[in-house]
């Protein structure tokens, strides 16, 4: 019996951790042990400084068909209290079980690096929930996203509703909650679902031009706009701006942004009028 290969697979370049969801021939359902996996990986973006950006990724015909719901004893489902048998028990199925999903798509959102999601294919469910965590979202034109949950009379409610709304608004919410219909690549960029539509051809290409570019930023600039925007997002304008100010006031005592500027400035006052 030949050992079953893992779940998520990682490699580094150029800066870059890339992760590939592998399990193509159950269409990438997302496995206890993917989550474990994924966990792990996020956790060595956060923690290796040689690490700029994250990219996740998959191969097969979707994405990710969301949480693995009957895959056995290494599935999501396992872990949660069937036996719940009221409301609150429901909701801290939600908060603490799922193989800890809501917990680690609030890390993703959290650590202070961009992290790339790109759909080569359709992407639905716990997919899609874990890609709206992510900083970026490129599409190939194959891709297509759905939340299949309304089918069975319910919401994704491990940050589906909630970021899904945030992201694009209630208008297309109810499009791909309420109605339960998809979006293809190009409508998904219309919604502001995804940053960027590319060719099916050149899309794994693009991409890795994408996150390279990402790579070669500076790292605390990178960090501090991730961390204002999410708050800059959730309060007022005035308190906005103050947000601005004090991520600048900590950027502006970095010793790269004196020195580029240092060297910036005798640049300007060395050329001739």
């Amino acid at each position: 019996m030949t050992e079953e290969a893992p779940h998520l697979l990682t490699e580094e370049a150029d800066g870059i951790l890339i992760a590939t969801l592998n399990r193509p021939d159950k269409l990438n359902a997302m496995s206890r042990e993917m989550m474990d996996l994924l966990t792990e990986a996020v956790l060595r973006l956060r923690e290796t400084p040689e690490l700029k950006v994250m990219l996740i990724r998959s191969t097969g015909r979707y994405f990710s068909s969301g949480a693995d719901l009957r895959g056995g004893n290494r599935n999501i489902a396992s872990q949660v209290n069937v036996t719940a048998n009221s409301a609150s028990k429901i909701r801290e199925n939600h908060r603490l079980n799922l193989n800890n999903m809501q917990q680690l798509w609030d890390e993703m959102e959290h650590v202070e690096k961009p992290i790339v999601v790109a759909h080569h294919a359709m992407c639905v469910g716990g997919g899609l929930e874990m890609s709206l965590s992510c900083d970026f979202r490129l599409a190939a034109k194959s891709a297509a996203y759905a939340f299949p949950e309304g089918l069975f009379g319910v919401l994704p409610a491990s940050g589906g509703v909630s970021r899904l709304t945030r992201l694009c608004g209630p208008h297309w919410a109810r499009w791909l909650i309420m109605a339960n219909k998809p979006a293809p690549a190009e409508m998904a960029m219309t919604m502001g679902l995804v940053h960027q539509v590319f060719e099916d051809e050149t899309f794994e290409q693009e991409v890795m031009e994408f996150c390279q570019h990402l790579a070669k930023q500076n790292g605390e600039q990178m960090g501090a706009a991730k961390v204002a925007i999410e708050l800059c997002a959730e309060v007022g304008r005035d308190s906005a701006r103050h947000v601005e100010r004090m991520a600048n006031s900590g950027l502006m005592l970095n010793p790269d942004y004196i020195k580029g500027m240092e060297a910036y400035l005798k640049g300007v006052g060395g050329k001739k009028k």
